[in-house]
């Protein structure tokens, strides 16, 4: 699954700024989730809980916070700006499918809703990115 993927590389990145910190247990980890990845949170926050759990030598009762950034898009033509999730409702479920593993597909399904061009980018809200890790110092 995606979510696990995307997990395991959060895992490993908080484990090797760890090392580079001189961090030896890990006791809390922020992690931010564009919208635009559209990651089912539940299965995301399974495969973190499972990971801290197998690598638990780095960890010691770890809190994962998940804050999810709104996505939001701006015109390169008019500049009108809009929300992702006001789109959601004209996206199909296999075109939802595939932004979920190719963001970019976004470009392809959607429009300005201001202009109608597709020329348009991503301000905010995509990707997935450890935000912080906190932890006991050796």
């Amino acid at each position: 699954m995606h979510e696990w993927a995307l997990a395991e590389a959060v895992i490993t990145t908080a484990i090797n700024a760890a090392k580079k910190e001189k961090i030896q247990k890990i006791t809390e980890v922020s992690v931010q989730l564009g919208e635009l990845q559209q990651i089912n949170e539940e299965i995301f926050r399974y495969a973190l809980d499972e990971l801290t759990e197998l690598y638990k030598e780095h960890f010691s009762k770890v809190i994962i916070d998940i804050n999810i950034e709104r996505t939001q898009l701006q015109c390169n033509n008019c500049e009108h700006t809009w929300m992702f999730d006001s789109m959601k409702d004209s996206i199909d479920e296999d075109e939802a499918e595939a932004i979920h593993f190719i963001p970019e597909v976004a470009f392809v399904h959607t429009r300005c809703p201001n202009c109608g061009s597709p020329d348009f980018r991503v301000i905010k809200g995509r990707g997935v990115s450890l935000s912080s890790i906190k932890g006991v110092k050796k």
